[in-house]
C-alpha cells in the first residue's frame, strides 16, 4: 500500500492541480457568448425585476454602466438597497434605485407599478427577469400557485399595468427571462395551477413555457407600435435559483465549473436589451446572445391566445 501511495503520489498532486489550473477555461467554455455592443443608454429608463441578486443584478450593473437609469424592482429591500449601492459605487452612475415589488402578490405590484407611473415619464427597456423554481406547492397571496403566479401572472400584470408608458417610451424593449427548460412545459388548461396534481420541476417548467407564449402574444399585438417583446434562456447559471432543491444544490456546487457564472447568465440578457441588431426584432427566442429554438408547445398561437385570455381573466384585467 505505502509503495503504491509512493508511486501515485504525483498523480494525487498534478491531477487536482491541473483541474485547478483549467478551472477558468472550462469556465469560459461553458460560458457562451458575450453581448459585444457598445450601445450606450443615456436617457433611457429600466426596471429589472429580481434585480438584487444573480443575473438580474449583473444585467442592472452593465445597464448602469451604459448610463441608464436602472430601477431594481425587488421583494427584499435590504438586499435590492445594497445591491443598488454597490452598482453606483462600481460604475459611478447615481441613478440606480431600488424599489419594493413583490410578485406574488398583485396589490404589491400594483403599487411599484402606481409610484413608477408618478415618479417617471418613460420606461425604454422593462426586464422580467425574476422567478421561482421548484419550491414546493404553495400560492401567492391571491391564491395562485407559485411558480404560475410569480414567473408567469405577476410579470403579465406588471408589464399590462406600465404598457401604456412603455408605448409611449417607443422605441423600447421587453424582455423576458424563460429557460431551455419550457421545451419540457405544456399547458394544461385544466389543471393549470396544479389543482389536480403537481410536481414541481415540471410546474417551473410550465411557467417558463408560459414566459415564452406570453412573449409570442405580446409581440403579436404590439406590432407597428415601436415596442419589441422577446424571451430568452440565460444558460444554467450558478445562482439562487435552486434554493428551494436540496438536490439540486448539491449537484450545482458539483459541477459548479460547468454552470455559467452570474455575469455570464447575464449576457444574453444584456443582448435583447441594447444590441441595435435586434431593434426592430420581435417575437424571438434567444440563448447564448443568438436566436435558439423553440418548442412546439412554445409555437402554438391558439395556446397563446387562450393563455392570454385567462390570464386577463385570473388577474380581473381586460388588455385589449
Amino acid at each position: 500500500m505505502l509503495g503504491f501511495l509512493g508511486s501515485a503520489w504525483p498523480l494525487l498532486v498534478l491531477v487536482p492541480l491541473s483541474v485547478f489550473v483549467l478551472v477558468p477555461y472550462i469556465r469560459k467554455y461553458f460560458g457562451g457568448r458575450v453581448c459585444k455592443s457598445a450601445a450606450q443608454l443615456n436617457g433611457k429608463v429600466v426596471v429589472i425585476t429580481g434585480a438584487n441578486t444573480g443575473i438580474g443584478k449583473e444585467t442592472a450593473r452593465d445597464l448602469a454602466r451604459r448610463g441608464a437609469k436602472v430601477i431594481l424592482a425587488c421583494r427584499d429591500m435590504a438586499k435590492a438597497e445594497k445591491a443598488a449601492h454597490e452598482i453606483r459605487i462600481m460604475t459611478g452612475n447615481q441613478e440606480v434605485t431600488a424599489k419594493k415589488l413583490d410578485l406574488a402578490d398583485t396589490k404589491s405590484i400594483r403599487e411599484f407599478a402606481s409610484n413608477f407611473l408618478k415618479e417617471e415619464k418613460q420606461l425604454n427597456i422593462l426586464i422580467n427577469n425574476a422567478g421561482v423554481m421548484m419550491c414546493p406547492y404553495s400560492k401567492t397571496a391571491d391564491g395562485f400557485e407559485m411558480h404560475f403566479g410569480v414567473n408567469h401572472l405577476g410579470h403579465f400584470l406588471l408589464t399590462f399595468l406600465l404598457i401604456e408608458c412603455i408605448k409611449q417610451s417607443a422605441p423600447a424593449r421587453i424582455i423576458n427571462v424563460s429557460s431551455v427548460a419550457h421545451h419540457l412545459g405544456r399547458i394544461h388548461f385544466q389543471n393549470l395551477q396544479g389543482e389536480k396534481f403537481y410536481i414541481r420541476s415540471l410546474a417551473y417548467s410550465h411557467s417558463k413555457l408560459a414566459n415564452v407564449l406570453f412573449s409570442r402574444e405580446l409581440a403579436r399585438r404590439l406590432q407597428d407600435t415601436g415596442v419589441t417583446v422577446n424571451a430568452l434562456h440565460p444558460g444554467t447559471v450558478l445562482s439562487e435559483l435552486v434554493r428551494h432543491s436540496f438536490i439540486l444544490k448539491i449537484l450545482w456546487n458539483a459541477f459548479a465549473i460547468f454552470l455559467k457564472t452570474p455575469w455570464q447568465g447575464a449576457q444574453t440578457s444584456i443582448y435583447c436589451a441594447v444590441t441595435e441588431e435586434l431593434e426592430n426584432v420581435s417575437g424571438k427566442y434567444f440563448s447564448d446572445c443568438k436566436p435558439a429554438n423553440v418548442s412546439s408547445q412554445g409555437r402554438n398561437d391558439e395556446t397563446a391566445k387562450k393563455l392570454w385570455n385567462v390570464s386577463c381573466e385570473l388577474l380581473g384585467i381586460q388588455w385589449n
